[in-house]
């Protein structure tokens, strides 16, 4: 998904700061952060939940001397999946923002998994995101919160398990039924974490290796 983006922003100065372990490079993320500071470029900071709490935990014995350029913003996906501390996703953004410099209406969180071929985000980067962070699906995915007892979907501001049909997959299957919680809204849906007894699923958890 990286690779994908880095191509899209060809254009922009990239740079990955993890092995194929997803372990942080400590000297080549703080020397990149440093680099934009010192030449005023925005940053946008793509990673993981677990990688963000490791990076700020590396900011606490490596403090930036300055914050982030204006302009700079953060998106997080993926779970803790045991690799860090659980942190509140509202701790989580209040310490981006004190940390980092980047306002907390800037960090968006992307929501996919591996059988799906579409994600949702719970805000836009550059803009303004809401109060809930609310995930919305683009028009080909539909996401539903339903009962694990009668498989309808739940009321209003209730929390049931997230069901996802996406039409973009073309030749897989099409309908999911995960076991992330979630609470439903009229305009989206509020993660709630994962079902009691739910295994860690997601590929942070794959242990890449060279051939």
């Amino acid at each position: 998904m990286m690779d994908a983006v880095s191509q899209h922003l060809t254009k922009r100065v990239q740079c990955f700061a993890a092995d194929w372990q997803w372990r942080i490079n400590s000297n080549v993320a703080i020397k990149f952060l440093y680099d934009c500071i010192e030449q005023n470029k925005p940053v946008t900071i793509f990673g993981t939940a677990f990688s963000f709490v490791h990076l700020l935990d590396l900011l606490k014995t490596t403090r930036l001397k300055h914050a982030l350029p204006d302009g700079s913003a953060a998106m997080k996906t993926g779970g803790y999946k045991g690799r860090s501390r659980e942190v509140p996703k509202t701790e989580l953004h209040r310490s981006i923002n004190n940390k980092l410099g980047i306002p907390e209406k800037l960090i968006t969180s992307e929501y996919g998994m591996c059988e799906l071929s579409s994600q949702a985000y719970d805000g836009a980067l550059t803009h303004t995101n809401t109060v809930p962070h609310l995930f919305r699906f683009p028009p080909g995915a539909r996401a539903r919160v339903v009962s694990p007892e009668t498989m309808q979907e739940v009321k209003l501001g209730e929390t049931g398990l997230l069901q996802i049909t996406d039409l973009a997959n073309v030749g897989s299957v099409l309908s999911i039924l995960t076991e992330d919680l979630a609470c439903r809204y009229d305009n989206g849906f509020e993660l709630q974490g994962r079902a009691e007894l739910a295994k860690s699923r997601g590929c942070s958890l794959m242990n890449f290796t060279y051939a």
